[in-house]
């Protein structure tokens, strides 16, 4: 029995309230739901009356535990996580699988990089999106206790770093570099992309550029204090995401910037069109989004701003 699929069921033995719903996506769980009675119901490829009918356990009393593919989940049950879900902020969990790169062979229909940006747009929605699987297991039970509609990322991939045992939905971690101070670049990420992300950060740290990487594991809440001591401390602020730029992780934090009058160089990494399907090393090879593109896109970003700044006309 895998970690998730552990978890799930202790969550559901230990209290009453926790129920598990499917929409025929049993992958992450094979071995659960016969144990879990009729605790557990998959409703099969029918992922609107899934959400519907978790608002309604919720609004009796239940935590419901939701999962679907996350193109399916955030898309063709859009409208019923906004009104049965959202505007009541009841206790549903949606779990969707497969969300950005990690679906990699498929095409646009399957590709759920507007998640983040569909989700944290429905007020009361929070969103979890956990680096690997040790993120998730740390995180998940106080997902699932606390008492808030979550929009969770799945992922089961080897862990990236050795993570803090703490969890709190709104603090980041800070996983490479130092933890105060001026540094050349701050990353700021979240999902699979943080492991790329620290490998881009080794990498620029041979060539002498000292880089810190935040995993924010929640984008809502996020941790806007964190943001703003990126944007005080750092030369140059990058948002690595794989996920469209609009409404995801660079739109949130230029939304904060504006908000608080702050001003930094900021690069955006991440999709402004879908990506063209493949295996997903040849995708984060193809996308420019594996750890020695992200290294070689930074130090040329770094290189054209001293460029700029050597033009500039001195007033002295």
């Amino acid at each position: 029995m895998i970690p998730y699929e552990s978890i799930l069921l202790d969550c559901v033995r230990s209290d009453e309230r926790v129920m598990v719903l499917t929409a025929e996506n049993r992958g992450h769980m094979r071995n659960a739901p016969p144990l879990m009675g009729d605790r557990f119901i998959d409703v099969g490829i029918a992922e609107q009356t899934m959400i519907g009918m978790a608002a309604g356990l919720a609004a009796r009393g239940r935590i419901v535990v939701t999962h679907a593919l996350a193109s399916f989940i955030t898309l063709r049950a859009f409208e019923f996580i906004r009104d049965d879900v959202g505007i009541q902020a009841l206790p549903v969990i949606m779990v969707g699988m497969v969300p950005g790169i990690l679906s990699d062979a498929n095409g646009p229909t399957h590709q759920a990089i507007d998640d983040v940006g569909l989700m944290r747009g429905i007020p009361n929605i929070n969103v979890f999106c956990p680096a690997d699987e040790e993120d998730l297991k740390i995180g998940l039970r106080d997902i699932i206790f606390s008492g808030k509609p979550y929009y969770v990322r799945y992922t089961n991939s080897p862990a990236a770093v050795d993570h803090e045992p703490a969890f709190t939905p709104g603090v980041a971690e800070i996983v490479a570099g130092p933890t105060f101070g001026m540094r050349d670049v701050t990353i700021l990420t979240y999902g699979v992309m943080l492991r790329h992300a620290v490998l881009a950060a080794s990498m620029l740290a041979v060539q002498g550029i000292v880089v810190q990487v935040v995993n924010l594991r929640t984008l809502k809440p996020i941790d806007e204090e964190r943001i703003l001591e990126a944007s005080e401390n750092s030369d140059l602020v990058v948002t690595l995401e794989d996920h469209f730029l609009t409404n995801g992780l660079f739109s949130i934090v230029s939304e904060i910037l504006v908000q608080r009058r702050k001003s930094v160089d900021v690069l955006p990494i991440g999709f402004t069109t879908w990506f063209r399907p493949a295996i997903l090393p040849d995708v984060l090879e193809n996308e420019g989004l594996n750890g020695d593109h992200i290294a070689r896109r930074i130090k040329e970003h770094l290189q054209r701003s001293i460029e700029r700044q050597s033009l500039e006309p001195s007033y002295a």
